[in-house]
């Protein structure tokens, strides 16, 4: 019991320093009246700003007063909701025994109203002692009010939550820097018919987002090799922002009613916005919301990281794909470790505008730590490596000799990769323009909706505003319109006329029976890019396997050489059966005289046998020489300056791709 009384009194007297600050004023309230004084103060005790305020809490005791069952309740009651006005820094609280007297006589009767004893005026709280109040020696030194004594405060006492927007402690709720305290629902700044059009405005952007970037997935679906690094990103990407625009389209059927908590006129509370993780349909909301943003940006920065490692250090495929596992780390575990921070956090905040649940809607420090300083970091990285990897491919256009047709194609992969960055790039820092703006003016907007509303809440209105400015309904819808079309432009990097061709075969039944082999057979048909792409028309080329620079070279004069002596035996085996044949067709006549049949057995030895010895020979002296050309060549492969090993061809098969469906 000490230790509530020494709270109690504490916290009273932390009261009485922030009340001593504030100016006398005559008593409006009807249940306060013909006291033994006429003036008090605001903020009471009970941390009312004024008397309107102060009038509504003591509705529910009126009963008691009307039936007077106790002569002590009235002057107690007033004692708390409009106490006596001393002087200066002087604040006087009711006895003790003042407040039992009232809790004994009239406990009962608030029982069968079904009014509880607040918390604020337990007994416990106030000193102990036994005295009328207020006191001869306050009435004493208490003036009478004159024309001089303000009516109004004028002062700047801060943002007091209003009795309607004021929440369960335990929910941990805050608003404008004010505790147990949430924004009221609908929008602070819009009308209803506003936030009506918002709403059907999101969720049609939401839908035409959602069937571009489901379009891409399943394009990925329908023929998974297709899509290999260094373009593999672009389809996580898709899939991040077609999670984004689900939650939207979400929040477009659920209104308000997962964004919003409902009004209780009973409780005198109004709709308020949702806070926190007690609200498991708006946590998940955030969760989805938050971690798919984040990952989708994060998967924008590894496309230009694959980019980078295969037009600069010249990476292929399998090279890059071996880094997969790293990739997917950093992709969904840095969103999840943020997700995870803010739900520790408990900065979950609902959006009457668009029916979700995200962060830094109204907490500036957390939408610039969460929101802002992650998509900065990855515009600034990303951007970096993009215009590595284009000034890396711009200057192997412009030092290497490209026949005109291999010119073209990567002057079009270029552009394809310029726009394809624009596409997102500029809707990013659209949203981010709109996230700085609404940073740096929300104070004044803030200030404005309490100017307008003060009166209607019975809250200080702020004191000498100098600027008053309401937001434009286009800078919200601006900012969602660009959040959303950041996924679109996904599905402009795998339309092609190959797409076309692959769906009309999805849709007419027809399938790839050897996916293997025809792989096998277009790398056999198709030329082969990176070698028109780097090499010297007079010179051969040395070839690496693709995507490895662990394996064995060969040469396109090793190549050949094969395939000549594959010729001559194939050449020296039809001589000898033709031979064969014409000595089968020899014989001897009836008139004594010889055939060619007669010399049959000497031209088999003869004949077979020298045709057998001089095949051998030619044979082996056109090996030779191809063995010395193919060493010669291959000697001069390896010194001449201007050969070049390809590390891969993954860039090179993208811009193959980009040439063959276009």
């Amino acid at each position: 019991m000490a230790v509530y009384f020494l709270c109690g009194l504490f916290a009273l007297v932390q009261g009485a320093i922030g009340h001593s600050l504030f100016a006398c004023e005559p008593i409006t309230l009807r249940m306060c009246q013909d006291l033994p004084y006429n003036t008090t103060f605001m903020p009471n005790l009970l941390n009312h700003y004024d008397q309107q305020t102060a009038a509504l809490a003591m509705e529910p005791f009126h009963p008691m007063v009307n039936l007077e069952c106790s002569r002590d309740f009235r002057p107690f009651l007033c004692a708390l909701y409009a106490p006596v006005c001393t002087e200066y820094g002087r604040v006087t609280l009711p006895c003790r025994r003042l407040c039992q007297r009232a809790y004994s006589e009239c406990f009962k009767l608030m029982d069968m109203f079904g009014v509880p004893w607040p918390e604020e005026m337990e007994c416990s709280r106030f000193p102990d002692c036994d005295e009328p109040y207020p006191r001869m020696v306050d009435l004493s030194i208490s003036k009478e009010p004159t024309e001089d004594t303000p009516l109004s405060v004028q002062r700047d006492y801060g943002f007091w939550c209003p009795r309607e927007l004021k929440i369960d402690p335990e929910l941990g709720y805050s608003f404008l820097g004010v505790r147990d305290c949430s924004p009221p629902c609908p929008h602070m700044y819009f009308r209803r018919e506003e936030l009506s059009f918002a709403r059907y405005f999101i969720g049609v952007i939401s839908i035409v987002c959602l069937s571009a970037t489901l379009f891409t997935f399943l394009t990925f679906l329908i023929d998974v090799t297709r899509f290999r690094y260094p373009e593999r990103p672009i389809i996580f990407y898709a899939v991040c922002y077609m999670m984004v625009s689900l939650i939207f389209f979400i929040g477009f059927l659920l209104e308000d009613r997962v964004a919003c908590n409902a009004a209780s006129p009973t409780q005198y509370k109004a709709s308020t916005v949702t806070q926190g993780s007690h609200n498991k349909a708006c946590t998940m909301l955030f969760m989805v919301l938050y971690f798919f943003t984040m990952a989708g940006s994060v998967w924008w920065v590894i496309l230009t990281i694959t980019w980078f490692l295969a037009a600069v250090p010249k990476w292929g495929s399998e090279a890059i794909e071996k880094k997969a596992l790293l990739f997917h780390a950093s992709a969904w575990g840095i969103p999840g470790t943020l997700t995870i921070i803010l739900l520790a956090m408990n900065k979950i905040e609902g959006d009457n505008i668009s029916g979700v649940c995200f962060v830094g809607l109204y907490d500036v420090h957390a939408l610039r730590y969460f929101v802002l300083a992650p998509l900065c970091l990855n515009v600034v990285v990303g951007v970096t490596l993009l215009l590595a990897g284009i000034i890396s491919l711009n200057r192997v256009r412009i030092e290497i000799p490209l026949e005109k047709e291999n010119q073209d194609k990567l002057v079009k992969f270029m552009i394809r990769i310029g726009v394809f960055s624009i596409l997102y790039l500029v809707p990013l820092l659209v949203v981010i323009g709109c996230y700085f703006y609404e940073q740096a003016y929300r104070g004044v907007w803030e200030t404005t909706w309490i100017q307008e509303r003060c009166k209607e809440y019975h809250i200080p209105c702020p004191f000498q505003v100098t600027q008053t400015s309401r937001p434009d309904l286009i800078l919200f819808l601006m900012k969602y319109l660009m959040a959303l079309v950041v996924g679109i432009p996904s599905v402009f990097w795998v339309g092609s006329k190959k797409t076309c061709f692959e769906w009309a075969s999805f849709f007419h039944g027809r399938k790839k029976k050897d996916r293997g082999v025809n792989e096998s057979r277009q790398v056999l048909q198709e030329p082969d890019f990176a070698q028109s792409l780097l090499r010297d028309p007079n010179t051969p080329i040395v070839r690496k396997s693709r995507g490895t620079s662990t394996q064995g070279t060969s040469t396109h004069a090793s190549s050949t050489q094969l395939a000549m002596m594959d010729e001559q035996r194939s050449k020296a085996g039809s001589v000898h059966s033709k031979m064969s044949s014409y000595h089968g067709s020899l014989h001897r006549s009836r008139d004594g005289r010889y055939t060619p049949g007669s010399y049959r057995g000497i031209e088999e030895r003869v004949t077979h046998g020298s045709l057998s010895r001089l095949t051998d020979h030619s044979l082996h002296s056109s090996t030779h020489r191809l063995n010395e050309q193919s060493r010669q060549g291959s000697t001069r492969d390896l010194n001449n300056p201007l050969s070049h090993i390809s590390h891969g061809t993954s860039m090179n098969r993208v811009i193959e791709e980009d040439g063959a469906s276009a």
